[in-house]
């Protein structure tokens, strides 16, 4: 392996080279010192920075907005799709889609932004698809806050090579049932716990989602039982039972919006919460975001998940998701991406970042 990466090479050689290097969650140090010196080689322009395994750079022409772009460089555990492979007008392999594709789509940006319409902030950071403390973003928050303020922020998650806007809110929280112990002999002397269980999900069954319209995307909720348990032993009838529900909210309400929501319709059991992520609004109604939009062509849509853009929308940005790769081959054995996508990234944000310094050149 070169000791570092051609940035105007071919996108795709580019998403490539990225995939090659081993970088599973936690073992991201080899390729962040590849991103490290690739920038600093073919970036001189560039202000860098480095937190752990997070490689920081950025513009700094006093230009009147800046853009934010981060890219994750971390990937899910390897499942014999590794290395890369080529296969005519695909590109094979883990990372691929989840987003060593966008990452080679950004450090080509950074490469040309020798004079953009935007000062640019680049991002790509580590153990993005682990617990949230671990996240490099998390730790860039706390120590240098200020490479994470812009006025758009996008992030490079797969996205057809489409504007997906925004993200849903998550939140987890366990709905309980108690009762009293006997045994199943004598039966009618305890309560049984599980056989409770039985509204909590009939109510679930019958649940509505909402659909909700925002900046013209549309959000769809969603709440599942995601796990269920109880039961003491084989002779004993169970004096509790527990089931974990995950629900997906539009981003019009808070975590706490979302968790009365919960609470009300599970009215009359105990309710505890487990874990939330506030979403982030589209943001489109935003000039800058126009423009975006303007440059990506098509219709932007909702992003039916939770992804850092929630980061930055709750530093009050702007934040989309925008990237080569379908998202539903994301983290599978079947990873793959278009090779004709990844170009058609590079070119849309060339257009948007870069459209009126390039025009004025030729």
């Amino acid at each position: 392996m070169s000791d570092t990466l051609d940035l105007h090479s071919d996108p795709v050689d580019l998403t490539a080279a990225l995939v090659d290097v081993r970088s599973v969650s936690g073992e991201e140090a080899e390729l962040a010192d590849l991103v490290e010196r690739s920038l600093r080689l073919h970036a001189p322009h560039l202000e860098i920075a480095r937190s752990g395994n997070t490689v920081l750079a950025r513009t700094n022409f006093g230009r009147a907005q800046r853009v934010v772009l981060a890219g994750h460089l971390d990937t899910v555990p390897l499942n014999d799709n590794w290395p890369s492979r080529r296969d005519g007008d695909t590109l094979h392999g883990c990372g691929t889609v989840d987003m060593k594709g966008g990452d080679a789509v950004f450090l080509q940006i950074a490469a040309l932004s020798q004079d953009p319409l935007y000062d640019l902030t680049f991002l790509f950071y580590d153990c993005e698809e682990v617990e949230a403390e671990r996240n490099g973003l998390t730790r860039v928050e706390r120590e240098l806050k200020e490479w994470l303020i812009g006025d758009l922020a996008i992030v490079g998650e797969p996205s057809n090579g489409t504007v997906e806007a925004g993200c849903q809110g998550t939140m987890r929280v366990n709905v309980r049932t108690k009762g009293r112990r006997a045994h199943p002999a004598r039966g009618w002397m305890g309560i049984n716990a599980i056989h409770g269980m039985g509204e909590v999900l009939r109510r679930m069954e019958a649940y509505e989602p909402r659909i909700v319209e925002i900046d013209g995307c549309t959000y769809r909720e969603g709440l599942q039982a995601v796990k269920i348990s109880g039961g003491v032993a084989g002779n004993v009838v169970p004096d509790e039972a527990v089931v974990s529900v995950n629900h997906r909210f539009a981003p019009d309400r808070s975590p706490a919006q979302a968790e009365a929501h919960l609470r009300e319709l599970f009215e009359g059991y105990e309710v505890t919460l487990v874990d939330a992520a506030p979403g982030a609004l589209p943001g489109l109604s935003a000039p800058i975001a126009q423009e975006l939009v303007k440059a990506a062509g098509g219709t932007p849509v909702a992003k039916l998940g939770w992804t850092d853009v929630a980061r930055f929308a709750a530093l009050g940005m702007p934040a989309v998701n925008f990237g080569p790769g379908d998202p539903t081959l994301a983290h599978m054995h079947e990873e793959r991406v278009p090779v004709a996508q990844i170009g058609v990234c590079v070119d849309v944000l060339k257009r948007f970042l870069l459209g009126a310094s390039l025009e004025s050149r030729q």
